[in-house]
C-alpha cells in the first residue's frame, strides 16, 4: 500500500513533545538533557509521571493521528474507566509509529540494555520491513522515540538512533516508560487499536482497504512486579479489548476478517497473559502471534453497511488478572 508522503507524523506529533516538556512539572514527569544534547523524559523510573502523562504520551506514539480519551464506561463493574482510542489514519498512525517494532539493544556487556522503540522516529529510521510495505518514510525533524523501560539507555543506543535517523542528538527525544508505572499502563493499554491494526496486517488482509478504527480496553492496576504490570496491560486488551473496524471490501472478505480477529480466535486465549508467558519460559516469541488483539471486535464494510461482530468480553478472566480481591 502507499500511504500519503503529505502527512509527516514528526511535524505532528512535535508540538505535543513539547507540550508534555512545558507541563512536565504538572505532569510528575522529569526532563533531562544529556551531554550530547538528547533530551530524556523520565514518565515512571525517578519521577511518578501519572495517568494523563500517559494519555499525552499515547498520543505521540500514535504520531500525532491519534485520540485517546480517559473516560468512564459501564463494560465493566469492577473497572469503570478505560481508554477509548481513535485514528482515522489508522494504518499510518498504528503501524507506522505507534508499533513498538524498533528492537534497540546495548553491545556493551557492563551495561546491558534492550527495549523495542515506538513513535514517529520509526518511519525517519525505516529500519524494519514493514516500512517497505507501507511505503512510507518521514524526513521531518525533530523527532522522538518512546522506550517502555525502566533505565535511560545508554549513550551508544542513543547515538545507535541518530545515526540510523541522520538526526543530531539535540533533535532526539527519548520518552521513557516503564511498564509498572501509571504512565506506561495508560500508554500500553491505548494500543488496543494499534494490536487490531497490527493482526489484521498478521492475517493478511489488504491494509489499503482499512478506512478508520476506534478501541477501547479498561485502565489495568499498575504493579511493582513488571511480570504482572505486563501481564495485567496485556490481559486489558485480550479480555476487555473492544475495536470497531471500518473497511472497504465485500462482505464475506470483512466477514472472514472478524471471526479471525478477536484475541479469542488463538490457541493461546484461555488463561491470564502472565500463565502463557510462564510456560513458555519466557520467550515472548513462543507465543502464538494471533493472540494479540482485542477481545471482541465490529467489522463494518462500508460499500453495503453491514457490520460483523465476533470474540467476546471476559470479565472473569480479567478480574482474575487484575487481582480482583472481594
Amino acid at each position: 500500500m502507499t500511504i500519503s508522503t503529505t502527512i509527516s507524523i514528526n511535524q505532528l506529533s512535535a508540538p505535543l513533545v513539547q507540550a508534555l516538556i512545558q507541563k512536565a512539572s504538572q505532569l510528575r514527569l522529569g526532563v533531562e538533557t544529556l551531554s550530547n544534547g538528547c533530551k530524556i523524559i523520565d514518565a515512571g523510573i525517578s519521577h511518578a509521571g501519572g495517568l494523563e502523562a500517559g494519555r499525552l504520551i499515547a498520543e505521540i506514539c500514535m504520531g500525532g493521528l491519534g485520540n485517546v480519551k480517559l473516560q468512564s464506561n459501564s463494560t465493566f463493574q469492577h473497572w469503570p474507566f478505560g481508554v477509548v482510542v481513535h485514528s482515522n489514519q489508522p494504518v499510518l498512525s498504528c503501524l507506522g509509529s505507534q508499533y513498538a517494532g524498533w528492537a534497540l539493544a546495548s553491545k556493551n556487556e557492563h551495561e546491558k540494555f534492550f527495549a523495542l522503540g515506538s513513535g514517529p522516529a520509526r518511519a525517519i529510521a525505516n529500519r524494519e520491513e514493514l516500512f517497505m510495505e507501507l511505503a512510507y518514510k518521514d524526513v521531518a525533524q525533530p523527532t522522538c522515540l518512546v522506550l517502555e523501560t525502566d533505565k535511560i539507555p545508554p549513550i551508544e543506543v542513543i547515538e545507535k538512533v541518530a545515526y540510523d535517523t541522520n538526526v543530531k542528538p539535540e533533535n532526539l527525544t527519548f520518552i521513557l516508560t516503564p511498564t509498572r508505572s501509571l504512565a506506561g499502563t495508560v500508554q500500553i493499554v491505548a494500543r488496543v487499536l494499534e494490536v487490531a491494526i497490527h493482526k489484521i496486517h498478521t492475517l493478511g488482509f489488504d491494509l489499503s482497504l482499512v478506512v478508520d478504527g476506534i478501541a477501547s480496553a479498561p485502565i489495568a492496576p499498575s504493579s511493582p512486579d513488571f511480570l504482572t504490570a505486563m501481564g495485567r496491560t496485556n490481559d486489558a486488551i485480550l479480555f476487555g479489548g473492544q475495536a470497531h473496524i471500518f473497511v472497504n471490501g465485500n462482505d464475506a472478505d470483512a466477514q472472514a476478517l472478524a471471526q479471525a480477529l478477536p484475541s479469542s480466535a488463538s490457541k493461546d486465549y484461555g488463561k491470564p497473559f502472565i500463565e502463557v508467558f510462564k510456560a513458555v519460559n519466557l520467550d515472548f516469541y513462543q507465543i502464538d502471534p494471533l493472540l494479540f488483539s482485542p477481545a471482541a471486535v465490529i467489522v463494518t464494510a462500508l460499500e453495503s453497511g453491514k457490520s460483523f461482530h465476533a470474540g467476546n468480553l471476559d470479565a472473569t478472566l480479567l478480574n482474575l488478572s487484575f487481582g480482583l480481591n472481594n
